[in-house]
């Protein structure tokens, strides 16, 4: 089901809007991944190449904390401290069981990450038409190049803000990201990155691509009529339904793809 929210300004926008004068904000577990792929947390822990154990750990953190990102019922402050909490513990585990750059590398290519549908196709012509994506992921940084690079669909116009771990000489795990990027911190603003600044200012329009309503905060403070917001609902949809509605120009649900949005690109 695809719900258009504004009308207007999409025609407007469509008018406007060329290969020349936009940037591509997207989001990546449950977006440029389908609703029922493994997310980015789960593949950088395969349970064939890590064991059965951690796996079933990063589960048990799932089933509590998961339904908190949906929950748009809880208090704010109250819904980031849990999100925050649930970040933690997950990297804790990385630690505890001794992820190593091998162990990533194998645990991603034997992974179930699934492409959303048009996704590639989607990228492809980005690339094509030289349009600056900005993949802001509060995932695995690590996973989501080498996924993409599998899916032959890693292209030069891409760039990937995200959790990236990082490795000693020897391919032991030393450290996690700096700044923990997690699903309610999402701001381009907030990154340090100066050039890629430049980038995105010199681009007139914007458009942000996600499935969790603080998605739209990836592009930054942006005005309303210059940008164009798409969500994919993928959970409770009756009961998010009017909040998406509310945030996003078109919602499309979980059996929705790319292709349904490319028809409101340039």
């Amino acid at each position: 089901m695809i719900y258009i929210n504004n009308e207007k300004k999409i025609k407007e926008l469509k008018q406007k809007i060329s290969k020349d004068n936009i940037c591509v904000f997207l989001d990546y577990d449950k977006t440029i991944t389908s609703s029922e792929s493994e997310d980015s947390w789960a593949s950088t822990a395969n349970r064939k190449v890590m064991g059965q154990e951690i796996s079933n750990d990063l589960d048990k953190l799932y089933e509590k904390y998961g339904p908190i990102e949906f929950d748009y019922s809880m208090n704010e402050k109250e819904r980031e401290k849990s999100i925050i909490e649930w970040y933690d513990k997950c990297m804790d585990l990385y630690y505890t069981y001794h992820l190593t750059e091998q162990k990533l590398k194998q645990s991603i290519e034997n992974s179930k990450l699934i492409l959303r549908e048009g996704v590639k196709d989607f990228l492809f012509k980005l690339y094509k038409n030289n349009v600056p994506v900005i993949i802001l992921s509060a995932g695995i940084g690590n996973v989501i190049e080498q996924s993409l690079k599998q899916e032959e669909c890693y292209f030069e116009n891409i760039q990937v803000i995200s959790n990236f771990i990082k490795f000693d000489e020897n391919g032991n795990m030393i450290k996690f990201c700096d700044n923990m990027i997690h699903s309610l911190n999402k701001n381009i603003d907030k990154s340090g990155d100066l050039q890629l600044k430049e980038k995105i200012e010199a681009k007139e329009y914007r458009m942000v691509i996600g499935d969790l309503v603080e998605d739209i905060h990836m592009m930054g403070e942006y005005p309303e009529s210059e940008s164009l917001k798409i969500g994919f609902l993928n959970k409770n949809v009756t009961e998010n339904l009017e909040i998406y509605n509310k945030n996003f120009d078109i919602v499309l649900t979980q059996e929705n793809n790319f292709y349904d949005i490319e028809k409101y690109m340039i």
